[in-house]
């Protein structure tokens, strides 16, 4: 495990060497927030980072329900019995293993794994606009149909869940980097997440973090050469 901070944001990052999958704790005044659980073996190495910033893990928020994202949320919740666990409402249908698909939406299967025996649900569901302490919720659809992102408003800080990576290069979700291909075979509509990818462009972040790969400063023109890679592939 390891743990990178940048201004009120906290990288915690297990086989950063192999397949990194990053969760992030955002400090708060009275305690730190939990973006995303990893996987289910993250579970101590969550809670002792938790412990290092000397806050509580006061509330869960899950960007999307893959299961390299809410792979821990079980086992912590034994642990933090009585913290809200959040996610979007359209995500709400895939973590109870839901994969239909609404009319309005590209009808093309929901991929990647979402776990079938997760226990946990979610005590908050969020829309757009929506504030979680220093965080307001963005409608981020396609790698799932429920992605969410969430700016840090005192920072302009960029957690956006796997609507890019950075590892392998940056890129879009659907956009197939060699050298780390994985979120892409996950994303169910390229075409929407391209969408999402503009729209995040436009808060204009000064720092990204995503679900794979590392932390991002000034990412705007990066992430604008990304979309256009995005764009030109499927026209």
């Amino acid at each position: 495990m390891r743990m990178i901070k940048n201004g009120f944001l906290y990288q915690v990052t297990f086989m950063a060497s192999v397949f990194p999958v990053n969760c992030y704790l955002v400090e708060e005044e009275d305690g730190v927030t939990l973006i995303d659980a990893a996987l289910g073996f993250c579970t101590k190495g969550i809670l002792k980072a938790a412990e290092s910033i000397g806050k509580p893990i006061t509330k869960i928020i899950l960007t999307h329900a893959h299961e390299d994202h809410v792979g821990a949320l079980d086992s912590l919740k034994e642990w933090l019995p009585e913290v809200p666990v959040y996610i979007s409402v359209r995500d709400h249908r895939l973590m109870n293993n839901d994969r239909s698909l609404d009319l309005h939406e590209e009808q093309t299967p929901i991929k990647g794994g979402v776990p079938k025996n997760l226990k946990t649900r979610a005590n908050v569901l969020l829309k757009e606009g929506d504030l979680i302490g220093s965080l307001t919720a963005i409608e981020t659809p396609g790698h799932t149909p429920g992605s969410m992102s969430f700016l840090d408003l005192r920072t302009k800080s960029l957690i956006a869940g796997d609507a890019f990576q950075t590892r392998g290069g940056i890129a879009v979700a659907g956009d197939i980097k060699p050298l780390f291909p994985f979120p892409s075979f996950g994303t169910w509509s390229k075409k929407t997440a391209l969408g999402s990818a503009k729209k995040l462009l436009g808060y204009e972040p000064k720092l990204l973090a995503v679900g794979h790969g590392e932390m991002m400063e000034n990412p705007v023109n990066a992430m604008e050469q990304a979309i256009k890679n995005l764009e030109r592939k499927i026209g």
